[in-house]
């Protein structure tokens, strides 16, 4: 494919001259090379296509800020560019599109929650996710150096850095019960779903219909072949609930009580991170593969679950809750906040991963095709799981006679204790549940070693290959790893699940997510210029994209990002466990510190670079939003400087530290 080449209006310049007396700033204070800003095509200046006499012909060297020059490695891309769109699948449908969707959408109106849901998708989701993943694809840079179009808000790299690092941490947490939990349906009979195990308590009750207890008449009633009355239902716990929390958790009575820990679920955690090690430690060459099945899989098992979910009694009531309108519903706040903060969670915005995975795309690869197919899967594989969960939960509604809202729930409570119920009490159990949590554990599996990519990627772009090591990836991905693991001890303890749910309430919460989301679209908008980035997305694909992206990244998406961060922010109620067991105040404050960690990167590191940085507020400004530009960049502004690409690199005392406050 004939390469374009980058119109100078796109594109500014960072000069790596031989003396370290070379000014940082053109002579038009803007870093634009004199010729761009007056829209002069580089090939036609003097000296072979260098500007104002900076580099007049071959005899000065250009260098690259983000170390891609001269004996250093190419990036490596993607073999195919499925392996890409697999990837981005793999990553951003995961276990919120099962288990959290479904649930919005029948607690905020049924069919209804899709007007809000799907409005969002077009003025905040695909914006921002077309703009992350043609970030990574134009810069060629993981998380932190993507922002070397804008190095004064770098801190937007390392908060994405800190959030992926703590989602990469305790989210492998439910990958290990999932794991758990399909070992322990390979039996005859599913653990779960009987009360004569050695952590059932008395007050364990197998099956119950709750007409028995309708007429009062029948309060003395005994229940089933257990001694319990009517009377006493109200202590009745479901060997389910017991399970979950007396075998899987051994839960203590709070987070200042961790107690020992649960071995057979530590050994659980292992095999998960050996085996997200083993998916990751070669790079994209491999993960591109892996994700093939990863990926896929999950859809057999949704369709077969769905075949069976809707030849079950109660299947059809259960579907109608989950689709039937509540007009009614529009006029509630909190509908449309819930559709704005599960768009941002499901599509994996603000990670830093999406961007990760598109720099290793091909310079001309249709990155603004992608993202709309992209958005296509994700949300209808969060409608279609919706069917199938649903059909399911009607299923156990019509089994114990209660209304559908009672067994409706999200996030693990579904995935731990309403599904594995629900499968229980179904043919061939052991078979749904094995299939059930097998997909549970691909969904999670592919999110989380794409979500170690996206980290791991981000660390070795600061190391570029002139520290090259033979095993540089490997040794990263296995302190990665590592890292994780040990903080994850702490939550295979007996208060572990008080340790996972403040992680997951503060450190990947909507409100970091949002933040991040805000100063993203500022800088690329308002900062490097929304037409400017358009003009270089449409050197990459060919064609301009439809202007209502550039209307939605400056105006429309950080309105609504910072709207919902807001509500947020003041509709903010402290983290309780169950609704019952509220946390201690150093617990909210190790909470608010993992949100602030990613938070308060940009702020600081922006108010850092301005100090270190020298001259007046005005230069300093200029000077450290002037992108640093790569290798790759140069070649397809010019053809003639591919030649740049082969000279030798001039010794350590001629080059030039350029930007010495950008890192």
């Amino acid at each position: 494919m004939e390469k374009q080449v980058l119109p100078t209006s796109s594109c500014s310049l960072v000069l790596l001259e031989e003396t370290k007396k070379t000014p940082l700033l053109l002579s038009n204070g803007t870093g634009y090379p004199a010729a761009a800003a007056t829209g002069i095509p580089l090939a036609a200046m003097p000296g072979g296509g260098m500007v104002g006499g900076a580099c007049n012909g071959q005899d000065k060297r250009m260098g690259v800020a983000n170390g891609a020059g001269p004996g250093y490695q190419e990036r490596e891309t993607w073999t195919r560019q499925m392996d890409f769109i697999m990837s981005c699948v793999g990553f951003a449908v995961g276990l919120g599109n099962v288990w959290r969707f479904p649930y919005l959408c029948y607690k905020n109106g049924g069919g209804v929650f899709l007007i809000p849901y799907l409005l969002i998708v077009f003025v905040g989701g695909i914006p921002i996710f077309f703009l992350e993943i043609a970030l990574g694809q134009f810069m060629k840079a993981g998380s932190i150096n993507v922002w070397n179009i804008a190095p004064l808000f770098k801190g937007l790299g390392y908060a994405s850095m800190v959030i992926v690092f703590f989602c990469n941490t305790y989210y492998i947490m439910v990958l290990a019960w999932g794991f758990y939990y399909l070992i322990k349906s390979f039996s005859s009979t599913l653990p779960w779903s009987t009360c004569e195990n050695e952590w059932n308590t008395p007050n364990c009750i197998e099956i119950f219909h709750h007409q028995d207890c309708k007429n009062a008449s029948l309060a003395n009633v005994t229940v089933g072949s257990s001694n319990m009355t009517c009377s006493d239902l109200s202590d009745a716990r479901s060997p389910i609930i017991e399970f979950w929390e007396n075998k899987v958790l051994n839960i203590s009575s709070g987070l200042d009580e961790p107690g020992r820990m649960n071995w057979e679920l530590m050994l659980c955690l292992v095999a998960v991170w050996v085996l997200v090690y083993f998916c990751v430690w070669k790079g994209v060459k491999s993960t591109g593969k892996i994700v093939y099945f990863t990926a896929t899989f999950p859809y057999v098992v949704l369709i077969i679950l769905l075949v069976r979910g809707v030849t079950l009694p109660g299947a059809y009531d259960g579907i109608m809750f989950y689709i039937k309108p509540d007009w009614s519903k529009l006029e509630e706040a909190q509908v449309w906040i819930d559709a704005g903060t599960q768009i941002f969670f499901s599509y994996a915005i603000g990670l830093g991963a999406l961007t990760a995975l598109g720099s290793y795309n091909r310079f001309n690869n249709d990155c603004y095709k992608d993202a709309f197919v992209l958005a296509l899967i994700n949300s209808g594989t969060s409608f279609f799981a919706g069917f199938v969960v649903f059909s399911i939960l009607g299923f156990m509604a019509a089994e114990q006679g209660v209304d559908i809202s009672q067994v409706a729930e999200s996030g693990p409570g579904l995935a731990f204790i309403a599904y594995p119920k629900a499968v229980s009490l179904m043919p061939v159990a052991p078979l749904w549940a094995a299939l059930f949590f097998f997909m549970l554990l691909l969904l999670g599996l592919d999110s989380q070693f794409v979500g170690v990519e996206g980290f791991v990627t981000g660390i070795l772009d600061l190391f570029p290959g002139k520290h090259y090591h033979r095993y540089k990836r490997e040794i990263a991905v296995a302190i990665c790893c590592l890292l994780c693991f040990i903080i994850d001890l702490s939550m295979v303890t007996q208060g572990g699940m008080y340790v996972f749910q403040l992680f997951d309430y503060y450190s990947a919460s909507g409100m970091t997510l949002l933040w991040q989301s805000f100063w993203e679209c500022i800088v690329v908008a308002w900062v490097y210029g929304a037409d400017r980035f358009m003009d270089d997305v449409a050197r990459m694909i060919g064609y301009r994209p439809f202007p209502w992206m550039k209307w939605c990244w400056s105006f429309i998406t950080p309105c609504v990002c910072l709207g919902i961060f807001l509500f947020h922010l003041v509709n903010y109620k402290p983290l309780t466990y169950n609704n019952v067991y509220t946390y201690p105040w150093w617990g909210e404050v190790i909470g608010w510190c993992l949100a602030l960690s990613s938070m308060l990167c940009i702020p600081v590191s922006i108010l850092y670079k301005l100090f270190r940085a020298k001259g007046t507020f005005r230069e300093r400004w200029a000077h450290l939003t002037s992108p640093v530009w790569g290798n790759h960049h140069l070649e397809y502004m010019d053809p003639h400087i591919r030649s740049l690409n082969s000279l030798t690199p001039g010794s350590e005392d001629n080059k030039v530290i350029i930007f010495e406050s950008v890192m």
